[in-house]
């Protein structure tokens, strides 16, 4: 069975979509909204940079349906929408500890290779 040739609309979303968590900061605060919603500030002081560039990332990711917002009073809180998105951060995580190890055992090997 042949699969179906996607369209270009839906390669460049797919694109944009990876593109999204392509910047080191928005993954950052992706690592901070794990274990829940956190308001703005919360954010910008775990991250040490400005609130500009804070709410710069946090309007990428709602845009792409990444995290969610909560008004209370003059607060904006953020968590994350889709849970899935945890789940593609760690088969990415796995494979890169994986090659990490593996590049580690040759290093190894080499190092020892010499020495009797």
């Amino acid at each position: 069975m042949k699969s179906a040739k996607p369209s270009q609309e839906v390669v460049l979303q797919v694109a944009e979509y990876f593109s999204v968590l392509s910047e080191p900061m928005r993954l950052r605060i992706l690592n901070l909204l794990r274990d829940g919603e956190k308001c703005v500030q919360d954010l910008v002081e775990a991250t040490d940079t400005s609130q500009a560039n804070v709410s710069k990332h946090l309007k990428v990711m709602m845009q792409a349906g990444i995290l969610s917002r909560r008004s209370k009073g003059t607060l904006a809180y953020y968590s994350v929408e889709d849970d899935l998105i945890f789940e593609l951060c760690n088969l990415v995580c796995d494979r890169l500890a994986n090659r990490i190890e593996q590049q580690a055992l040759h290093f190894r090997a080499f190092s020892f290779a010499g020495k009797r």
